[in-house]
């Protein structure tokens, strides 16, 4: 199979839980920082290599349609389909079949998550269903859950109604289905959700791509301010600690106290470029000290106390720091390689890790950065994080690749 080129977009409801907002505007047309939400998900379909965008219209279609055209200003194609704004999910996908190719990508119009769509292919190829969701696992209990899916990727059951009490995760759209799929439709006017998915569960031909990445959504208004701190797209930079900003003590021993604290040399200064720069600096690190004995929770809190108060004595700054507790045997999600950490820091700053460098210095460092999706670099011997600061903020700083999600 070659992988899909066109994304289909339902944008047909009339968002009633937006108004006011929405009495003269479609819901996916709701400004962030210039640009209507819409704009950012055609911008992303285009990054990741979708040629032709269908949109599924109904309420106010003409304001969506007067502003994107026929797509070319954003370098894809833009086709709609436009039907009664009381149509349901399924009869508006069903009056567009004859538009949409024999394998494509199916989304909510008011929900964005920085897809990878590489790791979502291959994980489709994989299975051999023709359906699969994306899920977030919904560990920090971000809304209701309304899948269960088990060991393997399948998803064993799917509730629009979420009323069950073993769902465990959350369907966020970014859907990769075989046109095929669309003759489990009835006539009626459903929901395509309702209707389809629970079949495809019997099957056991519903695949699951996970993800611990939270999604931002113009559904309600409670989401809308963390939705608008996530588009402003503030420069962040993750950084591993010891090795990095301080130098590392010899093998299975710890900076325990201040007094064995030693920064490298232009670590500061690249501190201080940072702030310069307005980029936030959040500090990533494993501290197994603590589960061996060698330091108190609330010693390694004095040792970052002390460490950004004189980064900002040097005129720079350290703005969060999550450490992991737990020794290797543990288990724990926190500890890299896992990518625990990021993920926690991803949504306490709701941040997009697709554009949030990791500067570590061994391969756990890396390793986390690959399964979050996070571009990451590595000092070395001869290459500094002063170094490497210049290099990201020139432009110059080349991208790690990417082995695997």
């Amino acid at each position: 199979m070659e992988r899909p080129t066109q994304a289909v977009i339902l944008a047909g409801g009339r968002g009633s839980r937006l108004a006011p907002l929405t009495d003269t505007l479609p819901k996916p047309m709701i400004p962030f920082h210039g640009k209507p939400f819409l704009e950012y998900l055609v911008e992303m379909l285009r990054d990741q290599g979708f040629k032709r965008i269908l949109l599924l219209l109904g309420y106010l279609p003409d304001v969506i349609q007067d502003y994107f055209g026929d797509g070319h200003r954003w370098g894809v194609s833009v086709e709609y389909s436009v039907s009664n704004i009381e149509d349901d999910t399924g009869r508006r996908i069903k009056r567009a079949e004859s538009l949409i190719d024999p394998l494509f990508l199916l989304m909510y119009c008011d929900n964005y998550w920085p897809m990878r769509f590489q790791f979502m292919w291959q994980r489709f190829v994989t299975s051999g269903v023709p359906a699969q969701i994306t899920v977030y696992r919904n560990t920090d209990r971000y809304t209701r859950d309304n899948v269960l899916v088990d060991s393997q990727g399948y998803v064993l059951d799917y509730d629009k109604s979420r009323q069950k009490a073993d769902l465990s995760g959350v369907d966020i759209g970014f859907a990769i289905l075989k046109r095929s799929t669309l003759a489990m439709l009835a006539d009626e006017n459903v929901m395509f959700e309702r209707e389809v998915y629970p079949q495809l569960v019997k099957k056991r031909q519903l695949g699951a791509y996970l993800t611990d990445h939270r999604y931002y959504s113009v559904g309600s208004h409670n989401r809308l301010h963390l939705t608008d701190e996530f588009l402003a797209r503030r420069p962040t930079i993750f950084l591993d600690r010891d090795g990095v900003l301080n130098k590392k003590m010899p093998r299975a021993e710890y900076v325990g106290t201040w007094n064995q604290w030693e920064w490298l040399p232009g670590a500061r200064e690249a501190l201080r470029i940072f702030k310069e720069a307005d980029y936030r600096v959040i500090v990533i690190t494993n501290q197994p000290g603590i589960a061996r004995g060698v330091m108190t929770p609330s010693q390694l809190e004095e040792i970052h106390d002390k460490m950004k108060a004189e980064a900002i004595q040097s005129d720079g700054r350290i703005d969060a720091v999550y450490h992991c507790p737990h020794d290797w045997e543990e288990g724990c999600e926190c500890r890299k390689p896992k990518a625990g950490l990021l993920y926690q820091a991803q949504r306490g700053f709701n941040l997009d890790l697709t554009r949030t460098y990791f500067i570590g210095d061994d391969e756990r460092d890396q390793q986390a950065a690959e399964r979050a999706g996070c571009p990451w670099a590595l000092v070395s011997e001869k290459v500094t994080l002063l170094d490497l600061t210049y290099q990201l903020l020139n432009g110059k700083l080349e991208k790690g690749p990417v082995r695997h999600a």
